[in-house]
C-alpha cells in the first residue's frame, strides 16, 4: 500500500499543539475527544499510512494525564446499542474502559451524564463501584445550555459534582456521540474557575480537517461517513468574520459555538486564554493536515471510502437499518464528491 500520510509527522506535530494549548492556562486543560479513541479505521482508510492506533499512540507521547470517561443515563436506559461493535453502550464502555486501561493510560474517573433517576444508571453505576471504580452521577443540568439564568442558578452546575483530578491534561472522552463531554468539561471548568484556577478547555477532533479545502474528498468522505446523522461541512461564519479567512468546520459545532460563547464567559475570569476563542475552530487542536505527504493517493482513497460508504448505507437500507433520507444524503455526498460508484466494485465487499 501507498502512503499518502506520515503517522511520525502526524504525532510530531499533534503532540506540539496540545502542548501548546495547555501552557496557555493555569496547568489544567480539558480536552474534549471527539471519535473513536482506541481505534480509527475511519482516518486509516482515507490517510493511506495513518495507524489506526494513532490516537492511544498520541496519548502514551503526551504522558502527564488522566482520562474521564462519559455514559449518557439515557443511552444505558434504553439499551442502546453501538452500530459498529453490536454491544449496549453499557457493555462498551466497559471494554473500552478496560482496553484503556490495558494501554497503560489512566481513567481516574466514570461519569454517568444527563441523570434523571434513572434505574438502570443507578445499577451501573454500583456494578463500576463494586469493581473498585470512581463513578460520579451528573444530573441533567436545568437550562443547559441556553438559560444562562437557570445555568448558574445553585440547582445547576453548581449542584453537579467536581471531579478532582491530578494530571495537568485532562482527556474527556466517551462511548460515542451525545455522551455529556462538552456538558462535562463546562461544569468542570465552573468548579476550577470557582477556586481561581484559569483553567482551559479545547477539542479534538479529527475531521473534518479545517486547513484543508471545503470540498476535498477528505473532507467530503467525513461527511460520507455521517449521512446518517446528517452532518454537513461548512465555511466557519465565526473565523471568516474575524480573521478574514476560510476555514472549515461542521454544522453542529457551529450551530452550538454561540451558546457555548456565551456559557464560558459567564463562568470564565476575563483573563482566561479560552475567552480569545473566537471561532468554534479556534477551540480545536486539530494537526491532521501535517501528517499528509501525498495529496494524490489521500484523494483517491477518500474516494474509495465514499464509495464503500454508499454500499453500506444501500445494504443497511434494503435491511431497514437505513432511511430514505441517510440514502438521499449519500447520494448528494456523491454527485458533490464525484464519485461514479460503479467505478468502485470492491468497495462492495
Amino acid at each position: 500500500m501507498k502512503r499518502g500520510f506520515s503517522t511520525s509527522k502526524y504525532l510530531k506535530a499533534q503532540t506540539k499543539a496540545i502542548k501548546n494549548r495547555l501552557s496557555k492556562f493555569d496547568n489544567k486543560l480539558y480536552l474534549e475527544f471527539g471519535g473513536k479513541l482506541l481505534y480509527d479505521g475511519h482516518a486509516s482508510r482515507v490517510l493511506p499510512g495513518y495507524e489506526a492506533d494513532a490516537k492511544v499512540q498520541l496519548l502514551k507521547k503526551l504522558k502527564n494525564l488522566e482520562v474521564i470517561y462519559c455514559i449518557s443515563a439515557k443511552d444505558i436506559e434504553r439499551g442502546k446499542i453501538r452500530q459498529d461493535t453490536g454491544l449496549t453502550y453499557d457493555s462498551q464502555a466497559l471494554n473500552e474502559i478496560s482496553e484503556i486501561r490495558n494501554q497503560g493510560l489512566n481513567v481516574s474517573t466514570i461519569v454517568i451524564t444527563l441523570y434523571e433517576n434513572e434505574k438502570k444508571a443507578l445499577k451501573f453505576r454500583n456494578k463500576l463501584r463494586r469493581a473498585g471504580n470512581k463513578v460520579h452521577l451528573h444530573p441533567k443540568v436545568s437550562g443547559y445550555p441556553r438559560n444562562m439564568k437557570k445555568l448558574l442558578s445553585k440547582e445547576s452546575l453548581p449542584k453537579k459534582p467536581f471531579i478532582k483530578t491530578k494530571q495537568p491534561l485532562v482527556i474527556v472522552t466517551g462511548t460515542g456521540g451525545n455522551s455529556g463531554k462538552m456538558a462535562v468539561c463546562i461544569a468542570q471548568l465552573f468548579h476550577e474557575q470557582t477556586q481561581g484556577i484559569n483553567a482551559g478547555y479545547a477539542k479534538f477532533e479529527t475531521f473534518p480537517v479545517w486547513n484543508m479545502p471545503i470540498n476535498h474528498p477528505l473532507n467530503i468522505a467525513y461527511e460520507a461517513a455521517t449521512a446518517d446523522l446528517g452532518d454537513k461541512n461548512i465555511i466557519d461564519p465565526y473565523h471568516l468574520k474575524h480573521y478574514k479567512k476560510k476555514v472549515v468546520n461542521y454544522n453542529r459545532d457551529i450551530e452550538n459555538f454561540w451558546i457555548l460563547k456565551k456559557m464560558i464567559k459567564a463562568i470564565t475570569l476575563k483573563d482566561n486564554y479560552i475567552n480569545q476563542y473566537h471561532s468554534p475552530t479556534d477551540m480545536g487542536v486539530n494537526m491532521a493536515k501535517a501528517g499528509i505527504i501525498d495529496d494524490k493517493i489521500v484523494r483517491k482513497a477518500s474516494k474509495e471510502e465514499i464509495a464503500r460508504r454508499f454500499y453500506r448505507y444501500q445494504q443497511e437500507y434494503k435491511r431497514k437499518q437505513q432511511t430514505r433520507k441517510t440514502m438521499n444524503n449519500i447520494r448528494k455526498i456523491l454527485k458533490k464528491a464525484k464519485v461514479d460508484e460503479k467505478k468502485y466494485p470492491l468497495m462492495k465487499i
